[in-house]
């Protein structure tokens, strides 16, 4: 009976070594669509990999395709990992995140790179959490001081300019709050909406003719478009307040500006919450950039005579 109760024993503390080394094995499939190629979305993307394959090495593998600007090959590609049948899938950008929320409500979903939740995924009481298989990281800096940095930099502006992509939910939430504030401050904005990369340069040029200044938010056509706009707005000798660091370089003066590798990786991490501790995504609150910094484009700031007060940070290259 001793023996017998000694042999149970060791196989039980075999067994409970072995679950654990079980449970280590366990491989993971992750499928990333981004929206288009541009410096944001690609220093998101990059972060969320990171934190990833830091946190489980090669026991994560990914699917990461590019959409090229097309939120019809969203869907296709995000079709192609329910097929697939991947643990997870992080969607960069609006586009993305709603093609994912309308081809699965099985699969974990983590956004990055997108402004505000309740506007893109259509919930008008948003309180930060999903409630569905859906949560993520936000891109939105504070347009209040976005706004405050439009007054520092251009006190004496009257016409405010507002340009960006009516296709794109996120934009027209930042529009709509952005105009509250800066009205309240005094100025005049008229906004200036493009619908997609083919009318960028014709509204950029109406939106100069009336304008001290422009104001672009975070929108990701103006983003993969900001040669043709700074193909306007510099011999128009207007300044443009980007409301990230991408378009900034591109064809602004000034942003107040997030690290969207940061976001992305934020982004990683909540993945490893889900797929390796069981976290909830459907309670998991949608996460904010840590920080914030004002950052100038120095050459443009020389270009168009803009005089930068002390506090910003010069982006590099």
């Amino acid at each position: 009976m001793k023996k017998l109760l000694s042999i149970l024993i060791c196989a039980m503390l075999c067994l409970t070594a072995t679950l654990p080394a079980m449970a280590e094995e366990e491989t993971y499939t992750v499928g990333i669509c981004q929206l288009v190629q541009h410096d944001a979305l690609d220093a998101a993307t990059q972060g969320f990999r990171d934190a990833l394959t830091e946190l489980l090495g090669d026991r994560v593998t990914f699917d990461e395709q590019n959409a090229s600007g097309d939120s019809a090959t969203c869907i296709t590609i995000i079709n192609s990992f329910i097929a697939e049948d991947v643990d997870l899938i992080m969607a960069n950008a609006t586009a993305a995140l709603q093609a994912a929320q309308a081809g699965t409500g099985d699969i974990p979903i983590l956004g990055t790179s997108v402004t505000d939740y309740g506007t893109a995924l259509g919930i008008d009481d948003w309180t930060g959490t999903s409630g569905t298989n859906i949560s993520g990281t936000s891109d939105l800096a504070p347009l209040d001081q976005q706004a405050a940095m439009i007054q520092e930099l251009f006190p004496d502006a009257k016409e405010v300019g507002l340009l960006y992509c009516s296709a794109e939910p996120n934009s027209v939430y930042q529009i709509d709050v952005i105009t509250g504030y800066l009205t309240e401050m005094g100025y005049n904005c008229t906004e200036y909406a493009f619908t997609d990369s083919n009318d960028v340069a014709s509204v950029a040029t109406n939106a100069c003719a009336a304008s001290d200044v422009l104001y672009i938010p975070t929108d990701n056509t103006a983003a993969s478009c900001t040669e043709a706009i700074r193909n306007v707005v510099e011999p128009a000798g207007v300044p443009v307040v980007a409301g990230e660091q991408g378009i900034c370089s591109g064809c602004g003066v000034a942003t107040l500006s997030i690290s969207y590798y940061d976001l992305g990786y934020a982004t990683g991490e909540m993945a490893y919450e889900i797929l390796v501790n069981g976290a909830d995504v459907s309670t998991m609150p949608v996460e904010f950039a840590p920080s914030v910094t004002k950052m100038y484009n120095a050459e443009l700031c020389e270009i168009l005579g803009v005089t930068i007060p002390d506090g910003y940070t010069a982006i590099e290259g």
